[in-house]
Formats: structure tokens, sequence, C-alpha cells
């Protein structure tokens, strides 16, 4: 009697673990589901973004950042030419400066020593200066009795052109640096107004579509985003490169003082005023 209750029994147990299988088979499907479709959102997404690169976006940009592209590609072409043309020149006229100016002082001849000025190359700026100096004390000279050495002096006359010679050079020398300040300052702003542009047509998009999905906006954002980038690329640079010479310029100016400052004297005076001091020394 108990066997056969106990076979009885059996039937009755075994629908109940039936409940539990069938929820673990709906559940299943439902994961894999759920799990397809965040696969295929991250791949649309992957597309989404690989289609809207720079080159994609640009594909689609107005005329207007397209203009705001070629001005920020002109100012930065034209920044690494003067940076590449102006630290060849100023390389060169830092290397030869101390040569140029001990081989004129170091010549016993004065005559010797113009016609070595005179060989120089014509972008050397300290043999440009000593020449106009001694082109000075020469007319001056044949002008004795005139009215020129009535009003002024041989001193004043060679300081006079001796300045004229410096600041000339310098001026030579700051060549570009207006550039240079224009691009650091403005570049970023036109990569600003490219952006503004963007999101505005952005705007306007979605305002005549109704459409705000990511195939919609990324497009013109995209674009916004690269044209603040490219602006800034542009600007960093030129700033760089500004600050650099700027300090490259003023220690060569300094070496143009010094220079005509003891061209002066010796054209004056006929010694430099260390020669002399030196002399007076020695006695």
């Amino acid at each position: 009697m108990l066997q056969d209750t106990n076979n009885a029994q059996a039937p009755e147990q075994a629908p109940a673990s039936n409940p539990d299988l069938s929820s673990v088979a709906t559940q299943a499907p439902a994961a894999v589901n759920a799990a397809d479709t965040t696969a295929t959102v991250g791949a649309n997404q992957g597309e989404a973004f690989q289609q809207f690169g720079f080159i994609e976006a640009m594909q689609h940009a107005h005329w207007v950042n397209w203009t705001m592209l070629i001005i920020l590609i002109i100012m930065s072409i034209g920044s690494w030419y003067l940076f590449i043309t102006k630290v060849i020149r100023n390389s060169v006229i830092r290397s030869r400066a101390d040569k140029v100016t001990r081989t004129f002082w170091e010549t016993p001849n004065a005559a010797d020593a113009i016609r070595f000025m005179e060989e120089q190359p014509k972008n050397e700026p300290f043999s440009k200066i000593a020449l106009d100096a001694a082109q000075a004390a020469a007319h001056h000279q044949r002008s004795e009795g005139s009215r020129l050495t009535e009003t002024m002096s041989r001193s004043e006359f060679i300081d006079r052109a001796l300045r004229q010679a410096v600041t000339r050079e310098s001026a030579r020398l700051e060549g570009g640096q207006t550039f240079l300040a224009s691009t650091g300052s403005t570049a970023p702003f036109i990569g600003l107004l490219g952006t503004v542009w963007g999101i505005l047509m952005a705007l306007i998009t979605i305002g005549q579509t109704g459409n705000s999905s990511i195939d919609a906006v990324a497009g013109p954002v995209g674009e916004a985003l690269y044209m603040t980038a490219i602006g800034l690329g542009v600007a960093i640079p030129a700033v760089f490169f500004f600050n650099f010479f700027t300090r490259q310029n003023a220690e060569i100016n300094a070496k143009f003082d010094v220079f005509a400052h003891d061209l002066h004297d010796f054209f004056a005076t006929g010694a430099r005023v260390g020669d002399v001091q030196a002399a007076s020394a020695k006695r």
C-alpha cells in the first residue's frame, strides 16, 4: 500500500517543476534580444561616428565654413613659412655678428675695414650700419666750411645716421611679426565663427525637418567643433612663434645698439671709448 501511495503522489509532484523551466525558457530569448538590441545600437552609433568624420563633415559644410577654413589654412601656412625663414635668417645673423664686428675692429686700417664691410652680403645688418656711419663721416668731412658743418657737428651728424641705420635694420628684423600677432589673436575667433555658424545650421535643420536624431545633428555640430579645433591649432603656434622671435629680436637689437655706439665713438673721435680708456690706463 505504501508503494502504491508513493507511485500515486509522484505524478502530482512532477508538474510542480514545470513553471520554473518555462520561466527560464521565456527569459532566455528576452536576454538574447536585449543583447542583440544593445549591440545593434552600439554598431549604429559607431557607424554614425565614422560617418561624420572631418572629411564627411566638410563635404556638407556651408560656404561660410569653407571660407573660414581657407583663411585659417592661409594663416597657418604663412605662420610656418615665417617661422622657417626667420629662424634661418636670425641664425645666420647671430652666427656672423661676432665675426663681422670682431674683424672690423681688428683690422688696423680703416679703409680695409670698410672694404671688408662692403664685401658682406646685402642682408647682413652690421656691415650696413658700419657703412652708413662711414659714409656719414666722409660726407661731413667733405662738407667742411659749408652750412652743414655750421649747423650740425660731426658727432651729431654721425649719430643721426647711425640712428636711422639701426631703425632700418630693426624694422627689417621685425618683418612678419605683425602677421604672427594678428594670426595668434584672430585665428581663435575665426574658428569660433565657424563653430557658431555650424551650430546655427544644425538648429535650422532641426527646426525645418523636426528630426533631432544623431544623423541630422552630428554633421553640423561635428563640423562646428572641427572649426574650433582648427582655429586653436593655428593660433597656438603663431603665438609661440611671435614670442620666440620677439626675444631673439631684442637680443639682436641690443647688439645693434652696442655696435652703433662703438661706431659713433670711432668715427667721431677716431677711436673707441674702450680703446681710449685702455691707452690712458697704460700711460
